[in-house]
C-alpha cells in the first residue's frame, strides 16, 4: 500500500499531477477542485494516497489533506461509485459542502457531480449519513454535537428555501452559536446575513 507521495510537483493536467519521486515520474488522480491549491510545477508536494489496484491497472489517487482522502475512502464504498465517481463527487463539492451536502440530505448538490444520479446521490446520504461528522475530529464532546446538529438544520432549512448550499452554509457558520441557540435563532441571524 502508498500511504502518501512527496516530490517535486512536474506536471499539472485536467485531472492528474506527475510527481517526481527519486528519479520516477508517478500519475496521481487528484480532483479537480484542489487545483488551484497545488504548489507551483517545479516545487515540492505532499499527496495523502489510496492506491487501486484494478482490471484496468493500477492507479494512484491522491489528496491534500487527510480529511479527503477520508471521504473519498467513504464514498468508495457506497454502492455505484467506484474510485473515478468519488473524484468527480470532490470535483464538484468541497470537502464541508459534501458533508454538508449529506448531513442536510441534499441529493441535489451531490447528483451535480459527473456520472452521479439522484439515485446514486440518495445512497450517498443513506449510506454515509452516520459515517460524516460536521466537524473534524473523532470524538466530540454532547455539547458540540448539539451544535453541529443545530448547524445542520439550520442549512437545510435555508436550502429548502430556495438558497444554495454554499450560501446557506456561509450564512450559518458567520453565526457566532452558543450551547442555548436553537435551530430557529441560528436561522434567523443567519437570514439576517443573507438578506444584509
Amino acid at each position: 500500500m502508498i500511504s502518501y507521495i512527496k516530490g517535486k510537483l512536474m506536471q499539472v493536467a485536467q485531472n492528474f499531477v506527475v510527481v517526481d519521486h527519486q528519479g520516477m515520474g508517478i500519475s496521481v488522480f487528484v480532483p479537480t477542485s484542489m487545483m488551484a491549491r497545488l504548489s507551483p510545477v517545479g516545487e515540492e508536494i505532499f499527496l495523502h494516497t489510496y492506491f487501486r489496484v484494478g482490471e484496468d491497472g493500477m492507479q494512484l489517487y491522491g489528496f491534500l489533506e487527510d480529511k479527503d482522502l477520508e471521504i473519498f475512502k467513504q464514498l468508495i464504498t457506497v454502492s455505484g461509485i467506484g474510485p473515478k465517481g468519488a473524484l468527480g463527487v470532490l470535483s464538484a463539492l468541497s470537502f464541508d459542502d459534501l458533508r454538508i451536502a449529506i448531513l442536510s440530505g441534499d441529493a441535489k448538490a451531490i447528483a451535480k457531480a459527473p456520472g452521479v444520479g439522484i439515485k446514486t446521490a440518495q445512497r450517498v446520504i443513506i449510506d454515509l449519513k452516520e459515517k460524516v461528522k460536521f466537524e473534524d475530529g473523532n470524538h466530540l464532546a454532547n455539547d458540540k454535537e448539539e451544535k453541529n446538529s443545530v448547524s445542520a438544520d439550520a442549512i437545510s432549512a435555508l436550502v429548502s428555501l430556495g438558497y444554495s448550499l454554499s450560501d446557506a452554509t456561509r450564512a450559518v457558520h458567520c453565526v457566532a452559536k452558543t450551547k442555548e441557540m436553537k435551530v430557529e435563532d441560528v436561522i434567523k441571524m443567519a437570514l439576517r446575513n443573507l438578506i444584509g
